[in-house]
């Protein structure tokens, strides 16, 4: 039955409106997490997620107090999301775009771009990295580190990089550290992590135990954008899977993700294998919340964020 909005006191219609305002974000969000053709290759349903995940872009609204330049790195589409005012010029974040390595725009990635340089006060790097079924592995990782180059020629140190990304955004931030560390390089010197997909065999167990609460992801979709980004790999190898690489040498690392994700286990897997392997590493495991939340305007994605901004700072 539809509620007679204009029966309801101001306080009451403002959180219908929100009520409404944010079941229609989820349910262009679902639609950019879903295959229903469970073929991430087929270009109609590929067509449709990213128009999805464009018009998710529009519905969310973004903060401001914050200016957005786009420019190119060597035909990488680029942007800097620089807050007004700046906690200083010391650090800074590289953020990689979730999308499931087959859809993700600068228009999508200015949405938590934004986000994470109001909460910590320093400029932002996003990238728009090649997308596959069209450019598959190894594209988006050849393009992240010629993002990560480009910074070491502006004179950025390492150390003042914060590496940052959500979803398969996270698993790209990891494979970059670990290519780094391969190639006897410098490290970033913190990281965060958003609800990182780690684990592309979908062995969790949080893949059963939170199969009818997540809102977002299916498993389906999982196994049909990992075939798109790497087409009959052993998704058991660290390059697809870091969750099952040697993380010794990772910088200190804080993990973020919602109670009901099958993707849970991503993480929480994750930070046990960082401590395992000496890392000091941070997983925060929020209650009722979904896939990337924090891209929402929601109460509980503003606490993550200053949550996220305090581990910065609390590490020096």
């Amino acid at each position: 039955m539809k509620k007679n909005l204009s029966a309801l006191a101001p306080s009451e219609y403002l959180d219908e409106m929100a009520r409404k305002g944010n079941e229609a974000m989820l349910s262009a969000l679902r639609t950019a997490h879903s295959f229903t053709s469970s073929d991430a290759s087929d270009p109609k349903e590929l067509a449709r997620q990213r128009r999805s995940q464009q018009t998710l872009g529009k519905l969310l609204s973004l903060p401001i107090g914050f200016d957005w330049e786009t420019f190119e790195i060597e035909g990488i589409p680029a942007a800097w999301a620089k807050p007004e005012h700046s906690a200083g010029q010391n650090r800074m974040i590289l953020y990689c775009h979730g999308g499931g390595y087959t859809s993700g725009t600068l228009g999508y990635a200015r949405l938590l771009a934004s986000k994470l340089a109001l909460a910590t006060g320093y400029p932002v790097l996003t990238f728009q990295y090649g997308l596959a079924p069209e450019q598959p592995y190894p594209r988006a990782l050849e393009d992240a580190r010629i993002v990560w180059d480009y910074l070491m020629q502006l004179g950025w140190g390492a150390r003042e990089v914060i590496l940052a990304g959500d979803s398969a955004g996270g698993n790209l931030a990891l494979e970059l550290a670990l290519s780094l560390r391969e190639g006897k390089r410098l490290l970033p010197g913190r990281m965060l992590l958003f609800s990182p997909w780690t684990d592309m065999t979908c062995s969790g167990e949080s893949y059963t135990l939170c199969r009818d609460q997540d809102p977002l992801l299916t498993e389906d979709y999982i196994r049909s954008v990992r075939q798109a980004y790497a087409p009959q790999a052993d998704w058991s190898d660290p390059a697809f899977s870091p969750l099952f690489a040697d993380l010794q040498g990772l910088p200190p690392t804080l993990i973020q993700v919602g109670e009901k994700e099958i993707l849970r286990d991503d993480s929480t897997r994750l930070h046990q294998r960082l401590l395992e392997a000496g890392v000091p590493a941070l997983a925060q495991v929020w209650p009722d919340m979904w896939h990337v939340f924090q891209m929402f305007p929601l109460k509980s994605a503003d606490r993550a964020l200053e949550s996220a901004a305090q581990f910065l700072t609390l590490l020096g």
